[in-house]
């Protein structure tokens, strides 16, 4: 597969984004025929998903559309539309206006994706039916079971869904283009969240200020915003946003995304109030080492192996200030480092911020298993072109896991008065978005962060 084009972005001409489209197309068009075939089926149906309503209450959960759906399409707000695929025709969208006074309807379709659909505007779920193929039986129909339309139930046939979710991991240059102005849109977010933290904001108005700064909500949002002041960022998906500052702030880890239709970014930063304070200059290790974890991120590298060399980097950052008493290697074979970096190098990224197939062996199935004693990595795959990650080392000072290692075997082998001395700060995660190309990777994250300096 080719490597995603550098200029593949939202400032492109539109004329070069339609052309992206129309390439993103026919590998859609590409992967639905060979993934039909190795079903059995004539025919892929998508539905778009409907609304979930909360138990014992009238009230709706937040709408997540079928990321099978927006794969195709840029709708991420259109519940009770239907994808239709079938090899030599162009793909049909059954697009659901439906008459309502009490909400906006979506507007009739428009945009630089029209021209490669036949659409078909309903404005009841069910009047679908009239258009749907007229043999449910020759349909892989990807979707929940929620989305059933009279016969037309989701089957989601295993060998179709192993397909298109292993390939899904090879972003085409649209998909790239796509993640970079979410990029965008999330660096944006991140130096506004950054300055209220300088100003003393508290969590809960420095994570207003993010969304004020992405123009998105808490259901436009890829993930919910971790926004951690001092040691609060020792808790690895702290949500809690307390609205008070605190007396003191000494630290702030944000970990944010941004969305730009339906594809999502990861961004992860650390800062300290005091740049001259012991603990910016540990951020400032565990930033230059994930720079050299990204330059991994090359075609033919096992990404197992990042996460694995993760480790030693950052038990050598620890041994360099003090925490540890033994070699980086012993930390490792040990255990020891996994106490301060108990989590997973990265992911996949792309329709979904933990993009799926991330342990797949191959298209028809199978699956490569995490490193023994690494049980949350979540992606074993080896990378290629096309394949987007994120890559995220953390240093963590959480008092769960430090408990355990006091009362281990392996207790002297740190200094505790240099754990009490990072303690107050709670911990650090740099996180950037990385496209594997056929030479250098592009780092999505720090290409916008440059430009916007």
């Amino acid at each position: 597969m080719n490597a995603p084009a550098r200029t593949a972005d939202s400032s492109a001409s539109a004329a070069a984004i339609d052309a992206l489209y129309a390439q993103h197309v026919a590998e859609l068009h590409r992967r639905t025929l060979e993934a039909l075939s190795r079903g059995g089926f004539d025919h892929l149906l998508v539905p778009s998903g409907n609304l979930h309503y909360q138990f014992f209450d009238d009230r709706d959960y937040p709408y997540a559309v079928n990321p099978q759906f927006k794969a195709w399409l840029p709708l991420t707000r259109n519940p009770g539309s239907w994808l239709i695929a079938t090899p030599g025709r162009k793909p049909t969208l059954i697009y659901l206006q439906p008459f309502d006074y009490w909400h906006v309807v979506p507007q009739a379709p428009s945009g630089y994706w029209i021209e490669h659909f036949d659409v078909i505007v309903i404005r009841k779920p069910e009047e679908a039916l009239a258009h749907l193929p007229k043999d449910a039986a020759r349909c892989a129909i990807l979707g929940e079971p929620q989305s059933a339309l009279g016969d037309y139930a989701p089957n989601n046939p295993q060998p179709v869904v192993d397909y298109l979710e292993y390939h899904r991991a090879y972003k085409t240059p649209y998909e790239v283009a796509m993640m970079r102005e979410a990029t965008r849109r999330g660096v944006r977010a991140h130096r506004a969240a950054e300055a209220a933290f300088r100003a003393g904001l508290s969590e809960f108005d420095i994570h207003l200020a993010y969304c004020g700064a992405a123009r998105q909500d808490a259901n436009d949002l890829p993930y919910g915003n971790i926004i951690a002041l001092n040691q609060n960022g020792a808790v690895l998906h702290y949500m809690e946003l307390d609205r008070e500052a605190p007396a003191q702030s000494r630290s702030f880890l944000i970990d944010a995304g941004a969305s730009h239709h339906g594809y999502a970014c990861d961004i992860t930063r650390t800062y300290a109030t005091d740049a001259r304070d012991e603990f910016q200059a540990l951020i400032d290790a565990v930033d230059a080492a994930q720079l050299k974890m990204c330059d991994q991120v090359r075609a033919g590298t096992d990404y197992k192996r990042i996460h694995l060399d993760a480790h030693l980097a950052l038990a050598g950052i620890l041994k360099d200030f003090g925490v540890l008493k033994t070699s980086p290697e012993a930390a490792v074979a040990t255990g020891v480092s996994g106490v301060f970096f108990p989590h997973g190098i990265g992911h996949g990224i792309g329709l979904q911020v933990h993009e799926v197939a991330g342990f797949a062996a191959s298209d028809r199935g199978g699956r490569i298993d995490k490193p023994a004693g690494h049980p949350y990595l979540r992606l074993t795959r080896v990378l290629e072109p096309g394949m987007a990650v994120t890559i995220e080392p953390g240093l963590y000072f959480v008092d769960l896991l430090l408990d355990g290692l006091r009362q281990g075997e392996h207790a002297d082998s740190v200094d505790w008065n240099r754990i009490d001395r990072f303690r107050p700060f709670g911990g650090i995660r740099i996180e950037d978005d990385v496209v594997c190309t056929d030479a250098a990777p592009i780092n999505l994250t720090r290409d916008e962060f440059a430009a916007t300096a």
